[in-house]
């Protein structure tokens, strides 16, 4: 590729890395952002001090950014993405429906709710979806299941849009109970060809965020396929796309109908598992798009080969509310003999100011099941220390029944509760860590009945309740011993044991009134002031994390007394925000 020789990658984490792995490959230079993501003109000034020639955003900030596109072209660079019209005509829900219906895709049915009578009424047909026009990602995004719910979820879910996109608009659409989320890889060049690179099924999500993705969609028929796929093209050929776009379509699972979502104007995050089936480096692709090549494959040549599955491992506790988590990640290990995409190192920071993702383990066998089992195999080497991390419900996830049978739809998550792992296993585990890291008696973890002599009592480590040592494991899992706790990483689970008299509270809401936050995050609302009388279950305030917004409710009726902090401050797990006294207590 003689044209392109610099590209600089306005972006950050796995994705510049992800990048910056096809550049090299190919001879190109590659220049990470080191900063300023949101900020047009200091992106541009990067790369062309950088001395770049081409600018590639990666997805999320500045990628779906039509004015970043123009600034990045009006520079003398190559842009790395579609035309800035294509993406306009796109970026809005209302406006993308539009298109569809000109270029003979089918679309969820709308409702005209111009009228606010009739959204407040019963001639909707609930459930309806009201959702943002501008944006997409969940943002914006409330299901309504009757007509008293749908005052405050316009109200909620118009809040969300202006603080993510700056524009308040909602549609509404026919809610789809079970579906399932099919969407088509295309890229296009500025010779005229259109290319789909098959489907994705990425229907096990929560709150309209994306968990686990898998290519090809295990559950479609030859008929669907088709559907989707022409379609994509159809659509990408009417707003005269080019460069690498995904077209997403709800499937209603009752009625095997497929509607046309949205399109995403950019590079997926769930990329992975389309170039493990294909056998096709979509960036590199899209770098020769970018340098105005035509594409050298035609449709004929996108063949797919076994199957793909990708998990997204995020900063979360999804076994405690999935809030965001935060902190040093004192130890990393990534597995082994699968593809990894991650940034994330033994010793750095996370921390809440960006999106919770820290990296991607794609699995690919010849089928279905093999790509699942090596898929829990490599969850099984995953191990994040020092933050919790949601590698281990993936685990339990993949190696579920459900997800086997492939019988997840896009809302099973919302109401079904994965199960935790249980700890004993791991408790035991933890204390051999004590066991083998302080020896001596009057040490931290020394524990009363130590022997060392074979035949002797037995050892009893003092954790978060005793534990009697039993044969020695024969292999050690990764861990960190400290003065007052230890943890372990088993199957992909972070579990930290503390021992009794160091303990120390983690909770959102005490018994006294005293509601701490969940997580480290901003307070994005305070609706009290100190001496408001409130009742119970009324929210005090909202803590925003990494796309999470949270609501603290009062406890109980009584009097607030204390305020601690104020919209838009920054706030630390466990800080005191609100305290209610009781009301028998304040009288």
């Amino acid at each position: 590729m003689p044209v392109l020789t610099h590209v600089f990658i306005a972006n950050r984490g796995e994705i510049a890395a992800r990048i910056e792995r096809t550049c090299t490959r190919l001879g190109i230079l590659a220049t990470a952002s080191s900063g300023d993501f949101l900020d047009v003109e200091a992106q541009v000034a990067q790369a062309v001090a950088a001395g770049a020639d081409a600018v590639h955003p990666g997805y999320g900030f500045l990628s779906e950014n039509p004015a970043f596109a123009r600034a990045v072209t009006f520079a003398g660079l190559a842009w790395v993405g579609p035309p800035p019209e294509a993406m306009e005509a796109m970026a809005r829900k209302d406006h993308a429906r539009e298109i569809a219906v000109a270029a003979g895709v089918p679309v969820v049915p709308a409702y005209d709710v111009t009228d606010a009578r009739v959204a407040i009424s019963h001639e909707l047909p609930y459930p309806v979806l009201v959702k943002a026009a501008a944006g997409g990602g969940g943002k914006g995004m409330r299901i309504v299941r009757s007509a008293e719910e749908y005052a405050d979820a316009v109200v909620s879910a118009q809040r969300e849009a202006s603080t993510a996109f700056g524009d308040d608009t909602l549609i509404v659409e026919k809610y789809v109970e079970h579906g399932r989320h099919i969407e088509v890889q295309v890229m296009a060049d500025t010779h005229g060809t259109v290319l789909h690179m098959w489907e994705r099924d990425c229907s096990t999500q929560r709150r309209h965020q994306k968990v686990l993705e898998e290519a090809p969609a295990p559950t479609i028929g030859d008929a669907v396929r088709r559907l989707v796929t022409e379609s994509a093209v159809a659509l990408a050929k009417q707003v005269g796309y080019t460069n690498a776009g995904t077209v997403e379509f709800l499937l209603d699972a009752d009625t095997d109908e497929a509607y046309f979502l949205e399109m995403n104007t950019r590079l997926q995050v769930e990329h992975p598992v389309t170039e493990a089936i294909t056998g096709l480096d979509l960036v590199e692709l899209q770098l020769l798009v970018a340098a105005g090549e035509p594409l050298p494959i035609a449709q004929d040549d996108v063949s797919v080969t076994g199957h793909a599955i990708e998990a997204r491992v995020y900063a979360e506790d999804s076994f405690g509310g999935f809030l965001p988590q935060a902190g040093r990640a004192s130890v990393v290990v990534w597995p082994a003999d699968v593809r990894v995409d991650h940034a994330l190192v033994s010793g750095q920071v996370v921390s809440t100011a960006y999106d919770p993702m820290l990296g991607k383990v794609v699995a690919h066998g010849p089928d279905r099941e093999s790509a699942r089992r090596a898929l829990v195999a490599a969850l099984d080497d995953t191990a994040i220390l020092g933050l919790t991390t949601n590698a281990g419900f993936l685990r339990v996830l993949v190696a579920g029944d459900e997800f086997r049978d492939a019988t997840i739809d896009t809302a099973w998550l919302d109401h079904v509760e994965v199960p935790a792992p249980d700890p004993v296993t791991a408790r035991v585990l933890a204390a051999w860590e004590v066991h083998l890291a302080e020896r001596e008696v009057d040490g931290p973890f020394g524990s009363d009945g130590f022997r060392i002599a074979s035949g002797s009592a037995p050892t009893v480590i003092e954790l978060d309740q005793p534990v009697t040592l039993g044969d020695r494991p024969s292999t050690r899992p990764p861990s960190v011993v400290t003065h007052n706790q230890v943890e372990v990483a088993l199957h992909g689970q972070r579990f930290v044991f503390e021992r009794p008299d160091v303990m120390v509270p983690h909770a959102a809401a005490v018994g006294d009134g005293t509601l701490v936050s969940p997580m480290p995050g901003t307070v994005l609302d305070v609706r009290v002031a100190e001496g408001d009388v409130v009742e119970e279950g009324q929210v005090l305030g909202v803590v925003e994390a990494m796309k999470m917004e949270l609501s603290l409710k009062a406890p109980f009726a009584g009097t607030v007394t204390t305020v601690g902090s104020a919209t838009g401050r920054q706030v630390q797990l466990g800080d005191t925000l609100f305290v209610v006294e009781k009301a028998d207590a304040a009288s």
